[in-house]
């Protein structure tokens, strides 16, 4: 079982073209923003987004370091910054579990005309179909 909440320090570098944000605990999340306002919104966002990949792909979530590790570790610049930043994963979950997927099928042609005509959802359809079918495999 996950966390609801995820607290890591990520590192703001203030630069020319905007603020840039790395995540020391977690490689790769990384993200930008192009001024304080938007960086703190794409720091939220990057590291929501990739907590839920990782338990997704069910990897091992480091620990965050503790913001007097990383000041021991990290030697910031003049332009550098510590924040904490908060992922709230419950509703991250919930939209992620309710969203829809484009599928491409192919139906024969007299099917198609059969179905057309009498109004047919083919997307409700091919749900309640999928749904009865995983209830079986149960």
């Amino acid at each position: 079982m996950f966390p609801d909440v995820y607290r890591y320090p990520a590192i703001f570098s203030y630069e020319e073209d905007g603020v840039h944000i790395v995540f020391p605990d977690l490689p790769g999340c990384i993200t930008f923003g192009k001024d304080e306002g938007d960086a703190v919104r794409a720091a939220r966002e990057a590291l929501t987004l990739h907590l839920y990949g990782m338990e997704q792909d069910e990897e091992a979530i480091p620990p965050p370091s503790s913001m007097m590790t990383l000041a021991e570790r990290e030697a910031l610049q003049k332009n550098e910054v510590f924040l904490l930043v908060e992922a709230f994963m419950p509703t991250f979950r919930e939209k992620q579990s309710k969203r829809f997927v484009k599928k491409t099928l192919s139906v024969p042609y007299w099917m198609n005309v059969e179905a057309e005509r009498i109004g047919l959802n083919f997307s409700q359809t091919l749900q309640n179909a999928i749904l009865q079918k995983l209830e079986l495999a149960k």
